[in-house]
């Protein structure tokens, strides 16, 4: 699952991944729910993938392999999805809800230490900044698909040809290199 809010890019996170497991021979079916995403609200994407055949994108609770979060309270309302021995990678980004903007709630404190009290393996780390030193912060989504990439035994060409491909041509060094931070970013944060 790739979970964010709207405007972050969760659709061409989704195709990027898509695309690799493609280039693999897996049957891939995807599918994107909204909820008032033009207004920063929640977003989810599911993918499936399987070297048979996938009948349904939608993955029901206690299913996820991955939930890949751009922003912190998303991963945390999502956690119910995750299987058993599941991962969550999440970037550490605040984005404050509707209710949080308008005074009528506060944003939920230690959400990193609450998921991981439950037992909930997670990789948080900072993407953001890593977006803003690749030279967008709109390349959160890209540094998260490195940080995914470290978890599947796809070789990171297939990632970098999706990316290319993918992403316009005036982005795509800017993107090519928000990849490689979540690259090597996945393998100096703690799990």
């Amino acid at each position: 699952m790739i979970v964010g809010v709207g405007g972050q890019g969760t659709l061409l996170a989704s195709r990027i991944l898509g695309s690799v497991l493609l280039s693999q021979g897996f049957d891939v079916k995807l599918s994107e729910v909204h909820g008032m995403s033009q207004r920063g609200g929640s977003v989810v994407t599911y993918v499936k993938y399987s070297s048979g055949k996938v009948y349904s994108p939608l993955i029901d609770r206690g299913e996820a392999d991955v939930i890949l979060s751009f922003e912190l309270l998303e991963a945390a309302r999502w956690i119910p999805y995750l299987k058993p021995g599941g991962r969550v990678i999440c970037s550490t980004q605040q984005i404050d809800p509707m209710p949080v903007i308008t005074g009528a709630a506060s944003y939920p404190e230690n959400l990193t230490e609450k998921m991981r009290k439950k037992g909930v393996d997670l990789l948080a780390l900072d993407a953001l900044s890593l977006a803003l030193k690749a030279g967008s912060a709109k390349a959160v989504n890209v540094v998260l698909m490195g940080v995914l990439s470290s978890l599947l035994p796809i070789p990171e060409e297939c990632w970098k040809k999706a990316v290319s491909e993918l992403v316009p041509e005036k982005l795509r060094e800017l993107n090519l290199l928000a990849f490689d931070y979540g690259v090597k970013a996945s393998g100096a944060v703690s799990a």
